[in-house]
């Protein structure tokens, strides 16, 4: 990682190779990205249709390693890292302050009982390193927390994806072709380590790739020959919205709790075990709940629109015209009450125009749902 005296963003080791190819750059958490190559929408269409490879090194990976690594991790996350029983399977989950609020979402995979990798959010990454550290210190689990700058992380996603990855990076085959969706392998390649994940941000099938940041960019021009288009974070938005996934910082952060923003099912309050925000979720439970709107007049739901409801106010927290379905589509905080099928208003540009109700996702293995 470098920092750009000019402009004071952090760079991924990819940068140079999206300003040859011509991406539109923009600050996104303190970091210089590509939000498309030319078109947003074709990019879009590439990971439904095929594979699209998306940047994502200005996430962090982090190693803890330890012999209470499973304790200390069963403390700090509201999932249970006790479903993690098989080397390399990964789980989704919230790490909560104790009022119950999202410090951040991230997936935890399992390798051994004393070690465990943690891939964080780019914007919250130092605030997460930040309290492992405290929790480690405080709960004196002695565990080593180290974050890894020197792994780069790609997502290649879409229906061809895998076959792709194959086609161009052959060693990864034999290791990643049995894994099962939520599942990682580490393989040694030229004395180096890669992780290779089944998991992705778009509602398509792929993989998350962990490798040497010295290695990332021959390897980004060897997946772009074999016919993998390179997609910016406009794409990955509208993907990712389309498959009815969380933004950190959008659709929930430290002031929503996870049974607030759709995420209960990433909660494991059933267990006697104890964790982080764990009193404050059972004190306060539930108050609002979060649905998918499709608009049903002319217009673009965005994020912070004010929708009315027969049962009080909510407001959209994710909102785009989705190249899927050619529709405008959010996701939305509204009362516990409203019900699938509701029509609901939303105040835009004080035009109050109507929305139904809907199940999330949207879009999963490019079939409208």
């Amino acid at each position: 990682m470098t920092i750009d005296a000019m402009s004071n963003l952090k760079q991924t080791p990819l940068h140079a190779t999206h300003i040859r190819a011509g991406a539109r750059m923009v600050d996104f958490g303190g970091w210089d990205m590509p939000v498309n190559y030319g078109s947003q929408i074709e990019e879009h269409h590439a990971v439904r249709t095929d594979a699209g490879i998306f940047d994502v090194s200005h996430m962090r990976a982090v190693d803890i390693v330890g012999d209470k690594t499973r304790d200390f991790l069963r403390y700090v996350l509201a999932n249970n890292v006790d479903k993690l029983q098989v080397s390399g399977k990964a789980l989704y989950s919230c790490m909560l302050r104790p009022n119950g609020g999202v410090i951040d979402d991230l997936i935890v995979y399992f390798f051994s009982e004393d070690f465990f990798r943690l891939v964080v959010n780019a914007g919250t990454a130092d605030k997460d390193i930040e309290w492992l550290n405290e929790q480690n210190t405080v709960g004196d689990f002695g565990l080593t927390i180290t974050p890894r700058p020197d792994f780069a992380l790609i997502a290649v996603q879409g229906p061809n994806a895998r076959a792709k990855v194959w086609q161009a990076l052959p060693f990864t085959q034999t290791a990643s072709e049995p894994l099962k969706a939520f599942n990682a392998a580490r393989i040694e390649h030229e004395g180096a380590e890669w992780m290779v994940a089944r998991t992705g941000y778009t509602g398509e099938d792929g993989f998350e790739i962990a490798l040497p940041a010295t290695l990332v960019a021959q390897t980004w021009d060897t997946l772009v020959a074999n016919g993998i288009a390179p997609a910016g974070l406009g794409a990955r938005d509208t993907l990712r919205l389309e498959a009815g996934m969380n933004l950190y910082g959008q659709d929930m952060d430290e002031t929503v709790s996870p049974l607030n923003a759709g995420l209960a099912w990433t909660v494991d309050l059933k267990s006697e075990r104890d964790f982080i925000g764990k009193t404050a979720l059972l004190k306060d439970g539930a108050t609002a709940q979060v649905v998918g709107l499709v608009l049903q007049d002319k217009g673009v739901l965005r994020a912070h629109q004010v929708v009315k409801t027969a049962n009080g106010e909510g407001e959209i927290t994710s909102g785009t015209f989705s190249p899927t379905m050619q529709q405008s589509i959010a996701m939305a905080r509204v009362p516990l009450n409203v019900a699938l099928g509701d029509t609901v208003s939303v105040l835009i540009r004080d035009k109050a125009l109507n929305a139904k109700v809907v199940k999330l996702p949207f879009v999963r293995n490019g079939q409208i749902l």
